[in-house]
């Protein structure tokens, strides 16, 4: 057998295949191929872990074209090999790859690896599942996966988990007595909601050997905007006191950063993230933003290029401007962080956008505005049966949202064009509302007192903001591959703000104010 002449094969045809489906229908279906060089660290890493003169038992629950067992080809000996199993549920990829790979003794099988009835335990589960978001998954599929998890996971998955937190579940029937699972997923787990059971699992079912985390600039799939890390564990209890490695950077073999981590300690941090770089989260005490602020992401509208128009579009189709609501175009499309308004409360910025907001029956729209019920009878049915737009009634009508005085960005690239941070804090005078590209942040009572008692307060409180210091706002949000970095509103609400207490109390001697010039 030529492994060099099926690898090359292997690409070849995997080129093909990706070719003939679009980026869109390969995201729906979380279709990312590992690169050779990865696939091969991976193995040579993981047969690092088996006894050497244990013979292998492999598993690949998602196999594609073959990446991982290619791989396996190139790290040990044939003989070594006792026995080798790949699913896959997608006959274009699996049809030509069941050819490639045939007589060279891998057991390919179409199939649902979710559906499956456990075999045969393997002693070495190498994968990189279909990485699915859970709006791509039907109600009925994820409680199915939920129960099915639930039984072998020992904790119930949450509704907002990816695809590949399900694989991982249902693997870990398949697994033998102390065999090894290595698993290239996206490093978000470590740090959201859902990936709680994950963590349990990997710290109370297994043993947790090591976790490698590429930095967020070294994007591992060319096609897919998501930071990645390599999970190895041991199918064994943990012992009483355990220690996980965690590497980051670099390669699998020369990681930039080492650290050993007890899994006490891990079971206490929410975000596993701070790993090995920080080595701890950075420790806050006092008040949080959160603590003056509301915090919500901005309206997600349905379809921006349909409820989002010119003053100029607006008018040629005749829409009454009580229909119209102010909205903020895109962060890049502001020159200034400030933004002042007209006398009407409409922002003055070089192109205002208006948000289409009606809340009137159909029938009623007909007989008082047909200009505007042409035009929304022009997004009948490609708008109308989008997601957001097919649950609301009208499907036309919008979220309920006042303007926030003070906005911050929704995501960013650190480092980026102009040298601006990932998250830039915006003072609001306007009356515009904001899209989901935004958080908005909206005075609690204690605060708003105080700034209607003092008007220049809510500036100085702005000016705070804009100083929070950037690792202190990277440390809470989450970074995803290319160096995309992300805030929800509960994480931008547990940054530190001890300043803003002591702005609110300003006339106090004793208390350090932020003059205009810091």
């Amino acid at each position: 057998m030529d492994h060099g002449k099926l690898e090359a094969q292997r690409l070849v045809l995997q080129a093909e295949l990706d070719a003939q489906k679009s980026q869109v229908e390969r995201n729906k279906l979380g279709q990312f191929a590992t690169p050779t060089a990865l696939a091969r660290e991976i193995l040579s890493a993981s047969l690092g872990l088996l006894p050497p003169d244990e013979t292998i038992r492999f598993l690949d629950p998602a196999i594609g074209t073959g990446a991982f067992f290619s791989a396996l080809l190139a790290t040990a000996s044939h003989a070594r090999i006792a026995k080798a199993v790949g699913y896959e549920v997608d006959a274009h990829y699996g049809s030509p790859a069941i050819e490639l790979w045939r007589g060279t003794g891998l057991d390919y099988r179409m199939g649902d690896f979710t559906t499956q009835e456990p075999g045969e335990r393997a002693n070495l589960v190498i994968c990189n599942p279909p990485y699915v978001r859970h709006h791509h998954m039907t109600k009925e599929k994820k409680i199915s996966l939920q129960d099915a998890s639930e039984h072998t996971f020992g904790v119930r998955v949450a509704g907002l988990a990816g695809l590949y937190t399900y694989f991982l579940a249902l693997s870990h029937a398949w697994m033998a007595e102390n065999g090894i699972a290595a698993w290239l997923v996206p490093s978000e787990f470590m740090d959201v909601n859902y990936g709680r059971a994950v963590k349990k699992y990997l710290l109370g079912k297994v043993t947790l050997l090591r976790i490698h985390r590429f930095e967020p600039h070294d994007a591992q799939f060319n096609d897919a905007l998501v930071s990645s890390s390599v999970i190895w564990f041991r199918n064994a209890p943990p012992p009483p006191t355990h220690h996980v490695e965690f590497t980051f950077g670099g390669t699998l073999a020369d990681a930039r950063v080492r650290k050993m981590i007890a899994d006490t300690d891990l079971a206490d941090e929410p975000k596993w993230t701070h790993y090995p770089v920080s080595g701890v989260r950075i420790q806050r005490s006092g008040a949080r933003i959160g603590d003056f602020f509301k915090i919500h992401r901005g309206i997600a509208t349905g379809d921006n290029k349909f409820f989002l128009l010119t003053a100029e579009q607006a008018s040629a189709r005749g829409i009454p401007a009580q229909f119209l609501r102010p909205i903020l175009p895109s962060p890049r499309y502001l020159k200034d962080s400030e933004i002042p308004a007209e006398t009407d409360g409409t922002p003055k910025i070089e192109k205002p956008l208006f948000l289409l907001d009606c809340r009137l029956p159909p029938e009623e729209v007909a007989a008082r505005h047909p200009a505007l019920w042409a035009y929304l009878s022009s997004g009948i049915p490609r708008v109308s049966n989008r997601y957001l737009c097919a649950h609301r009634s009208p499907w036309y009508r919008q979220e309920n949202r006042p303007p926030a005085p003070i906005l911050c960005t929704y995501m960013g690239r650190s480092g980026g064009k102009n040298g601006k941070a990932p998250f830039q804090m915006i003072l609001n005078h306007s009356k515009a509302i904001a899209a989901n590209v935004y958080l908005m942040l909206y005075p609690k009572p204690s605060l708003q007192s105080a700034i209607d008692e003092r008007p220049e307060l809510l500036h100085k409180v702005w000016q705070f903001l804009q100083t929070v210091r950037l690792e202190e706002m990277l440390d809470e949000g989450r970074v995803y591959g290319g160096g995309l970095h992300k805030m929800e509103p509960k994480e931008l609400a547990n940054v530190g703000a001890g300043e803003i207490a002591e702005l609110i109390s300003l006339g106090k001697p004793q208390r350090r104010s932020l003059s205009a010039a810091e």
